[in-house]
């Protein structure tokens, strides 16, 4: 490749890796796979090594790739929380033990896993946990303290412990605990969460700690950062501490030789299965820290450590049935039934087709071999057709819901819908939308409650939960007098919600619930609500037509409009949402912040345009009325300059409001 090429290359390169690690470190959404994402960043490196002078101080090969988010505190770490770079080969974990040796010809390792989740730090001092923080960009993180709390293997007193004790460990999600949320996010029809890992990092970064506490995350401890009043020569000796102290630690080899590593790694790979959370690899550490002073670190990895990364498991298997589910608003979604295999020491048997146009492009037919993986180790999902079958038959849809026999229909979506809203399916998902947290959180009417209420014949729609009587619930298997009564005070403290948390409960296609908390900032009753047109919908800041003719298609709805009535004359209150103030210096105007602010967080500069009348949106349009930059802009800058939109920098910003 020549240079030109290769500098084109490097600017596609950093680029791509930049989005990508916005997605999974700060935004816990990754659109590609840990492998992917790997591949991606050594194609990088290795032309920054072949065309060193290419390689600049901000590239991606230099730095962790997260970053301290707004919604918390920042927090500075003493002691610089590194990442580690990654081999793919067995040859490669050889070159990273000659360079070792070259240094320290006698050198032991320790040998652990690698688990996938987030890295945080955890202080204590004289035994009591005081704070903790994410990695973020491995010089600054984020304040999660009081989600920390929330994870009962955590010590949070430790008797014995030094003056002060800065531990690094894993917050991570067991298998049990991420598929038992998968489960709800599927029966609300919620995106589901696509890995342990971020699931386990969006549970941690949530403003309300109640919520991480649900999500039943847990930790490993893997490190001392720091420590006053203790003195430990070695890694073994630091894991052996820890372990004393009560901290949850995993397991380790010390290893003489890299060959002696490398048949510990594979064993660790051979076993992964076995464990209930996700590791993606393993790590061969220095032992002696003397040794790692003298060893040092890049301006991104410690030269004493090597991770090893395990590639993604593929398998063949049959296809032996399709299964069609049915959603909470109708979607049908076809599910693969395979003959049982193996996969990342698991065993699979089901995986979601998703819809039509996904069997329909690879041309499944029911007895086709498919090749199969787990997405990020827990997953599964069909990659491809590698056989037909003799004789095979594309599968056909069913042209009637297979829950209640009524046609079922597509629009411009890909989605094959139910038309029957009345669908007992439906029905059931609905029930548990609607009560769940986010939406008219009613505590204690979980999934089996309210199936048992529908059996019983006590709920055929929403409004039939605020007909309950205690005696109702407390007829039901197995419910005491005091558990009815509970749920009857929370089905009645539901009656005072805002009016945006019923629109979300509603279930509402491609209203979300942002959206919602959008619509009723500027609908302030539901009688407006339903009294407007799409057109009137499509103004607000973020919604598009096909969000805004979903509204209006729901609310024109004869069904509709006899539940609203239903839920007002049971005492529903629909209160509006707080309004922003009237007649500030930014009413009308739609602010994006974006980059670094000299002085203030943009969480603060957001406040103050709030409380000015003003509001802020995420994305620069052409309704955009104003940009706010700070350092390190980026792309909404460059997008704003091309609009011709004004940019402000935060002294003329402040001056607007003076």
């Amino acid at each position: 490749m020549d240079k030109e090429t290769a500098r084109q290359r490097v600017a596609e390169l950093t680029k791509t890796i930049e989005y990508h690690n916005n997605l999974y470190y700060n935004q816990d959404d990754p659109e590609i796979s840990d492998f992917e994402y790997d591949m991606l960043l050594r194609e990088l490196e290795n032309l920054e090594e072949e065309f060193p002078d290419l390689k600049l101080p901000t590239s991606p090969s230099n730095r962790v790739g997260g970053s301290a988010g707004e919604k918390f505190s920042p927090v500075t770490h003493a002691v610089v929380m590194e990442s580690l770079h990654d081999s793919f080969s067995h040859d490669e974990l050889r070159d990273f033990d000659r360079r070792v040796r070259e240094v320290i010809p006698d050198v032991k390792y320790v040998v652990e896993p690698k688990f996938d989740g987030l890295s945080v730090s955890c202080e204590y001092r004289n035994g009591i946990f005081v704070r903790g923080s994410t990695r973020g960009d491995g010089t600054t993180g984020e304040d999660v303290t009081d989600n920390l709390m929330t994870i009962q293997s955590l010590p949070k007193r430790i008797p014995g412990a030094p003056e002060f004790l800065e531990v690094r460990g894993e917050v991570y999600m067991s298998f049990p605990s991420f598929e038992a949320l998968v489960r709800r996010q599927e029966e609300n029809e919620e995106k589901p969460a696509k890995n342990p890992r971020n699931a386990a990092a969006g549970s941690l970064r949530q403003k309300n700690a109640k919520i991480t506490a649900e999500r039943k995350l847990d930790i490993f401890v893997f490190n001392i950062q720091q420590a006053q009043g203790i003195s430990l020569s070695s890694h073994k000796e630091s894991l052996d501490y820890l372990k004393q102290l009560g901290f949850p630690t995993a397991f380790y080899h010390v290893c003489d030789s890299i060959e002696d590593a490398i048949a510990q790694i594979e064993a660790i790979g051979d076993n992964r299965g076995t464990y209930d959370y996700a590791i993606d690899g393993a790590v061969v550490k220095v032992d002696s820290f003397s040794a790692r002073e003298v060893l040092g670190s890049t301006a991104k990895y410690p030269k004493w450590a090597e991770a090893y990364k395990y590639p993604p498991e593929e398998k063949t298997t049959k296809l032996l049935d399709i299964e069609i589910n049915v959603g909470r608003t109708g979607v049908l979604t076809p599910v693969g039934i395979f003959e049982p295999v193996q996969l990342a020491g698991t065993t699979v048997s089901r995986a979601t087709l998703h819809n039509r146009d996904f069997i329909e492009e690879r041309g499944i037919c029911i007895g086709d071999s498919v090749l199969i993986r787990k997405a990020g180790e827990i997953i599964p999902e069909v990659l491809s057709v590698t056989e037909h079958p003799e004789g095979a038959v594309p599968f056909e849809f069913p042209a009637v819901c297979p829950s209640c026999g009524s046609p079922v229909s597509q629009d411009d979506e890909a989605a094959i819908r139910c038309t029957n809203t009345d669908c007992p399916a439906q029905l059931m998902r609905h029930l548990i939308h609607f009560v769940s947290r986010d939406a008219m959180d009613i505590d204690g009417l979980g999934p089996a409650v309210l199936e048992q209420l529908s059996n019983e014949g006590l709920v055929h729609s929403p409004a039939d939960l605020y007909r309950l009587r205690a005696e109702d619930i407390a007829g039901l298997d197995r419910k005491a007098e005091k558990s009815a009564n509970n749920m009857i005070a929370a089905i009645e403290k539901s009656k005072h919600n805002e009016l945006y948390r019923l629109v979300f409960a509603l279930g509402i296609r491609n209203i979300g619930l942002k959206a919602a908390k959008l619509l009723c900032e500027n609908f302030l009753t539901i009688d407006d609500i339903m009294s407007a047109k799409a057109e009137s919908f499509a103004q607000i800041e973020g919604f598009g037509a096909i969000m805004a003719q979903s509204l209006e298609n729901y609310f024109a709805l004869e069904s509709t409009r006899e539940l609203i009535a239903q839920l007002k004359e049971l005492g529903l209150e629909m209160k509006p949402s707080e309004q922003k103030q009237a007649g500030g210096v930014f009413e009308g105007k739609t602010f994006v912040l974006t980059g670094t602010l000299p002085t203030m967080k943009r969480s603060e500069a957001s406040k103050l345009i709030e409380q000015n009348g003003g509001k802020t949106s995420s994305s620069v349009s052409k309704k955009t009325s104003y940009v706010l930059a700070g350092e390190e802009a980026g792309s909404k800058l460059t997008k704003a300059q091309s609009l011709g939109i004004p940019v402000l920098t935060e002294e003329e910003f402040l001056k607007m409001l003076s």
